[in-house]
Order: C-alpha cells, then sequence, then structure tokens
C-alpha cells in the first residue's frame, strides 16, 4: 500500500496539467474577474466558470465539482465568500482534492480572522500577480493530493481507516508529516483513543511548539473532566497567541463545565470581539448572557446573529426566540410576537419543533412581560399538547418548557418532563444542577433531588438489564430489550451505544443480517446526530462495516475457463 501512495503522491518536480482542471471564479467587480480569468489563461487553464455573486456561486457550485474556486470575500449584496465556502463545504458541494482560495482586498483582522476559521486553502490579498497565484495553486494542489483520500475517509465517518491512511502518507510523504500527524490525532480523538491522539501531539511538540497541539492535548483533559488543567492550557496558549480562535470558544466550555459561567461569558465576549462574524459563536453569546440575565449584551449579541446569518447556512431560529426572550424582558412584547412570526416564515418548513418552541416563547414573553392570563393560556395549551402526545422535544426545549409550565403554576407536567431529560442524560452532572437549580426555584429542592435520583436509577436499571441479557449470552432478548429501551428512551446516548453493540455482537455471533445491520447503522446515526464526536461512535462504526459481506467475484465463464492454462 505504501508503494500505491508513493507512486500517488505528487513529486515536489512534477508539473500539475492546470489546462485539465475546471475553475470557478466569483467576484461582484466584471473587471476583477477578467483579470483572474487571464491569469488562470496564462496558467493553461481552458474551463472557467465565473459567477458575480455568492448565491449564482452556490448555484453552479451545487450543478458542478470545481477543482478551483477563486472566491473574493466581500461579494456585495447576499453572501460573501465567508458563507459560500461555510456552505459549500457543510453541503459537500467541494471534492476532498478541491482548492478553495479566499481572494479580497481586506486586509483587517476582522475579515481575515472570520475567513480562516472556515479554512480556505489559502487566503491571497489583492493585487494578486500571475507568479503569487500559480506558486500557491502548486503547493496547495499538492497537499490537497497526499490528502484526498483521507478526506474521502474522513467524509465517510470511516475515522480509523483515515488514520491508518495518514500513517501511510506520513511514511511515504516527510514534507507534510506535521500536517498529517494533526489530521491523525484528530482522527484518534474521533475515534475514541484519546492516549493515542496524546502520543501524536507531544510527537508533534517534540519537534516544535505548535499551538494547535497544545490546544490538542488541552481539548484532551477537557474530555476526560480535568476542567481546571484544561482551563490552564488554554490560558497559555492565547497568550502565546491571541487570534486562536477555537481556544476561546474551548476556555470558555472550560469554566462552564466548572460552573463559573460569568468567566464563560467573558471569554466568549473576547472571541465575538476578535471574530464577530461567526452566527455560532455570537448566538452562543446571547444564550450565555440571557443565561446570566445579561439582558443588553444578550440583544446585541442577537441582533449581530440574525444580520450576519442573514445569508448563512447556519442561520437558525435560535437568535430570533432569543431576542423574542430578550424582548419580554424588556417589556415590548410587540416586537417578541412579530420576531415569533419572522421565526415560523422563515424556518417553520425545515424545523418541525418550532410551533412548539414559539410557543413556550410566547409564554415565557407573556409571562416575563407581565401578561400571566396571557402566559397561563400559553402554558394550558402546551399541557394539553403534552398530554396528547408521547413524543417528547430536546433537551433545551423541555428544560424552557417546565420552567414556562411551573411560573404559570402547572406543577405534574414539568415534574414529568424534567424526570424523562435526567432519564436520558442519567449520568450528565453538569445538567442534573441545572434541574435542581429549577425544582429550587419552583420550591421543590427536596422533592427534585428524590425526583432525580429515582430517574436516574429507572435509566440505569433499564440499561443494566439490557447488559445482563446480553452478556448471559441471551442476545435475541437482549436485541428486543434494548429497543424497548430506546423507546423509552430515545435520547439516551448510553442506551443507544449498547444497544447498537448488542445489534452487532448479536451479528457477529449469529450471522450477519441486513436489517439489523441496518437497526445499528440507524441508531449510530442517531447518536452522532444528537452527540457528534462521541468516542464510542468511530469503533462501533467500524465493526459494524467489518460486518457487511464483500460482493462475491464474478464466476468464471466457460470460455475464460476453457482457456485458462493446464495447471
Amino acid at each position: 500500500m505504501s508503494a500505491v501512495l508513493s507512486a500517488m503522491a505528487p513529486q515536489p518536480s512534477e508539473q500539475v496539467d492546470w489546462a485539465s482542471k475546471s475553475y470557478l471564479v466569483v467576484d461582484d467587480f466584471v473587471g476583477i474577474r477578467q483579470l483572474l480569468r487571464e491569469a488562470l489563461r496564462s496558467l493553461g487553464a481552458r474551463n472557467i466558470d465565473q459567477a458575480s455573486s455568492g448565491g449564482e456561486a452556490m448555484g453552479l457550485l451545487n450543478k458542478m465539482r470545481y477543482d478551483v474556486v477563486l472566491c473574493d470575500f466581500n461579494l456585495g449584496e447576499g453572501k460573501n465568500g465567508q458563507q459560500v465556502l461555510e456552505e459549500a463545504r457543510m453541503r459537500n458541494l467541494l471534492l476532498p482534492s478541491s482548492v478553495f482560495l479566499m481572494v479580497s482586498a481586506e486586509k483587517s483582522v476582522e475579515s481575515v480572522m472570520g475567513a480562516a476559521e472556515h479554512q480556505p486553502d489559502a487566503y491571497l490579498v489583492k493585487p494578486i500577480t500571475e507568479g503569487v497565484l500559480l506558486t500557491r495553486l502548486n503547493r496547495v494542489w499538492r497537499k490537497k493530493q497526499v490528502f484526498s483520500l483521507i478526506d474521502q475517509a474522513y467524509a465517510e465517518k470511516d475515522y480509523l481507516r483515515a488514520a491508518r491512511l495518514c500513517d501511510e502518507q506520513i511514511a511515504v510523504n516527510k514534507v507534510h508529516e506535521i500536517d498529517l500527524l494533526r489530521m491523525k490525532a484528530r482522527l484518534m480523538e474521533k475515534s475514541g483513543e484519546p492516549a493515542r491522539a496524546r502520543e501524536t501531539y507531544e510527537r508533534v511538540l517534540a519537534q516544535r511548539e505548535y499551538q494547535w497541539a497544545r490546544a490538542g492535548l488541552a481539548k484532551i483533559r477537557l474530555a476526560d473532566g480535568e476542567f481546571e488543567q484544561a482551563r490552564q492550557m488554554f490560558q497559555t496558549v492565547i497568550a502565546e497567541n491571541r487570534y486562536y480562535i477555537d481556544a476561546y470558544d474551548q476556555l470558555a466550555l472550560s469554566y462552564q463545565n466548572m460552573g463559573k459561567h460569568e468567566e464563560a461569558l467573558g471569554i466568549l465576549e473576547r472571541a465575538a470581539k476578535l471574530s464577530p462574524n461567526s452566527v455560532p459563536r455570537q448566538r452562543n453569546l446571547g444564550q450565555a448572557c440571557l443565561k446570566l440575565g445579561n439582558v443588553g449584551m444578550a440583544e446585541k449579541a442577537f441582533r449581530k446573529c440574525i444580520a450576519i446569518g442573514e445569508y448563512s447556512i447556519r442561520k437558525t431560529p435560535d437568535a430570533y426566540l432569543g431576542l423574542a426572550r430578550v424582548c419580554g424582558l424588556k417589556n415590548d412584547p410587540k416586537e417578541a410576537l412579530q420576531l415569533l412570526i419572522t421565526a415560523q416564515r422563515e424556518f417553520g418548513a425545515e424545523h418541525p419543533d418550532l410551533e412548539l418552541r414559539t410557543k413556550i416563547t410566547e409564554g415565557l414573553v407573556y409571562h416575563e412581560s407581565g401578561d400571566y392570563r396571557r402566559a397561563r393560556k400559553a402554558g394550558d395549551e402546551l399541557e394539553a399538547l403534552l398530554q396528547a402526545t408521547g413524543e417528547r422535544p430536546d433537551v433545551a426545549t423541555c428544560i424552557e418548557m417546565a420552567t414556562l409550565l411551573f411560573a404559570v403554576g402547572v406543577k405534574e407536567a414539568p415534574v414529568d418532563l424534567l424526570c424523562y431529560v435526567i432519564r436520558n442524560n442519567h449520568d450528565n452532572t453538569l445538567l442534573h444542577d441545572e434541574v435542581q437549580a429549577i425544582f429550587e426555584k419552583a420550591r421543590m429542592g427536596e422533592e427534585g433531588e428524590k425526583l432525580i435520583r429515582g430517574a436516574r436509577k429507572e435509566a440505569i436499571d433499564l440499561m443494566n438489564q439490557g447488559v445482563l441479557l446480553w452478556k448471559t449470552n441471551k442476545l435475541a432478548e437482549a436485541v428486543e430489550w434494548m429497543r424497548n429501551a430506546r423507546a423509552a428512551l430515545p435520547h439516551n446516548v448510553r442506551i443507544l451505544f449498547n444497544s447498537a453493540q448488542i445489534l452487532i455482537s448479536h451479528m457477529q455471533q449469529r450471522g450477519y443480517s441486513l436489517a439489523l445491520h441496518d437497526e445499528a447503522h440507524g441508531v449510530l446515526s442517531h447518536v452522532d446526530r444528537l452527540q457528534p464526536g462521541q468516542q464510542r461512535f468511530a469503533q462501533l462504526m467500524e465493526q459494524l462495516l467489518l460486518l457487511a459481506p464483500k460482493p462475491e467475484a464474478p464466476a468464471e465463464t466457460e470460455a475464460e475457463a476453457d482457456a485458462a492454462p493446464a495447471g
């Protein structure tokens, strides 16, 4: 295999055939597009498409997979270059080997930081000479070819195969060794092997002090629950490089896990000032402010989130609902209700739970602005909805609904909701504390403690019984038990993982079944949607892929058999 990879890897002296590649040039000024097109033609390029806006670029990317994209950062009205790159990556509109070059006259930290967060293959500042363009294209193209098979395996979520491909490339491609080690370390984390990830980061740090490797070690500490050690390491990374934005996000998470929400908010605020054009970061900042009662900063963050998210694929209803809450707290229910109508209009089709979420927010807005009669009416409607269906929303929505129902004087329904949350997250102690705080606020502190203990025990007993059946080799009964457990607790990640493990064990011991394979794959996909990057996901996914029967080689035809030489 190494010999094959060596043959595939481009050599430093090897000329890239730019004439055979396909190109997309995106710029809102026709003169700039023509200049870039002529620069590409001087390299021999023939297949060059052009777009004058982000929307037009997305239409072309949706139809064709380009080898090279040259995209301006500022594209006038509509999507900017950062949003084009972000959406193209999220929708898999770029091949693993595609090159995306961000082009801009902007030199501000804000613009460069925003683009860099979404990882273009290079950031070119205008004016661009043919020589600079060729040098950057050659460098980036060769690197992309080294990573193309690894990126493909990564896109398929086959993280262990991708890690093995990294090792094989390291053996034949010393030029990109550090970048390959960086990718391998990330893959080891995703594959549930933090010890091997730590070894890889330490191997890098033995050669040179890279901040991303130091941050990688800190993330492993964070995942292991060593929050104080992680905090110290992230702070060291930021002290060395104040523009390392991901370290701010992770530092804020460390503080949140330590229960230091004021400190976490301060860090998120600093990160948002350095790189203000991130929709998720502004949303997170707004939600953190809202939780701590900092209404002014919450409003600023949510309004910024809505403004920069107008043309972004990361646009969600959360900022609209958050801003509506802010308006309720400012005693402005009129704007709050208008925001809820806007959210329903813009997101209702793709978010089936939005009607429920807007009704909860509406009730909270009425309550916070002092209209207790309408707040109680919203609460009664929600209680009726809960009684009419056995389905329950996600954790955050359950908690908001329980908060509203307690506030308007309902008791039984919010208790059931919070117990459901605990059963689905029986090992999440931070969430238990949050639920206990809601019970305390409802003057049910002692009763809440008993309810939390009981809900945790119920989930643990349900899971342990399935594991016991599995370990005593009652595989069919274990499979059926875990199906029922999944139906009762559809968001309990531990139960979902154990269910997938038991389905895989059943096939390992009793033979392959397409139905069980599809069931296990569905369970693992559900886990990855709930909590992406879980340690057991990659290991179980690889076990599942190994079980699938290999396609049989075509049988010899009579003519081929007759022509075969005699042994």
